[in-house]
């Protein structure tokens, strides 16, 4: 049975991750929270997931490198120079990253990439999320991942062509550009949707979390996949077979 340690034991997610690795039989290592000896969890884990805060994602790879533990990064508002150290540390261990492991919202982004690469810039991409009110990054983890889906099948660079915050009077929309919402409020746990508006006609893909137990299925059903790949950087397109 696969050993599962939690990075980020104490919060909600980490709460709904042992009883999602108790689900799925597998054997919950423990946790670790701020301060915490995170090397010694990866030492008696077979993988671990990391639902924490970018300020300790370093400290947790250096641990993982010096155990050779796989871990699944489910962390949120990541920054550029986060994902250099994870390609770094991929050349040694196995990672998955993702900006949310729910498989519903993964398959989404699979759907927004062929419905955006067969559709052309004449269709305007609009992405809208919400969620509750003591998240503190936006946009989500997964309006990005639904953005970077967009994005690669357009063959254009999300951080260059995106939209955000627009208010007052500006300029119009620029052509071929990804624009982002963001709502917060109330317990909401997740909700996403990607429309792609052309003329006279528009397709909206959504999907809507009820609770917060379908990112940690997906989480533990990634770390348990993880386990058997060799080093390298992985998404959950793997999980998905896709």
């Amino acid at each position: 049975m696969t050993k599962i340690g939690i990075v980020g034991s104490k919060g909600r997610m980490g709460r709904a991750l042992t009883s999602a690795i108790k689900e799925a039989e597998a054997i919950p290592a423990g946790g670790v929270d701020q301060g915490e000896d995170v090397r010694a969890l990866a030492a008696k884990s077979d993988v671990l997931v990391d639902f924490s805060a970018p300020a300790a994602l370093e400290a947790t790879l250096e641990a993982c490198m010096g155990e050779k533990t796989p871990i699944v990064i489910g962390t949120t508002g990541l920054e550029e120079r986060h994902h250099y150290l994870i390609d770094d540390a991929a050349q040694d261990i196995a990672i998955l990253q993702t900006g949310n492991t729910s498989l519903g919202v993964n398959m989404l982004a699979f759907l927004v990439g062929e419905a955006a690469k067969r559709l052309g810039e004449d269709w305007d991409i609009e992405i809208a999320e919400m969620h509750h009110r003591h998240k503190v990054d936006a946009p989500s983890g997964t309006a990005l991942l639904l953005g970077e889906a967009a994005a690669k099948a357009r063959g254009i660079d999300l951080a260059e062509d995106s939209e955000r915050a627009r208010d007052g009077i500006g300029e119009p929309r620029k052509a071929g550009a990804i624009g982002f919402a963001s709502l917060r409020g109330g317990s909401i746990a997740g909700d996403h949707s990607v429309i792609m508006a052309g003329e006279q006609e528009r397709i909206e893909l959504s999907h809507r979390a009820e609770n917060r137990m379908i990112f940690a299925r997906g989480a533990v059903k990634a770390a348990l996949w993880l386990k058997a790949q060799k080093a390298g950087r992985y998404d959950m397109k793997g999980v998905l077979g896709l």
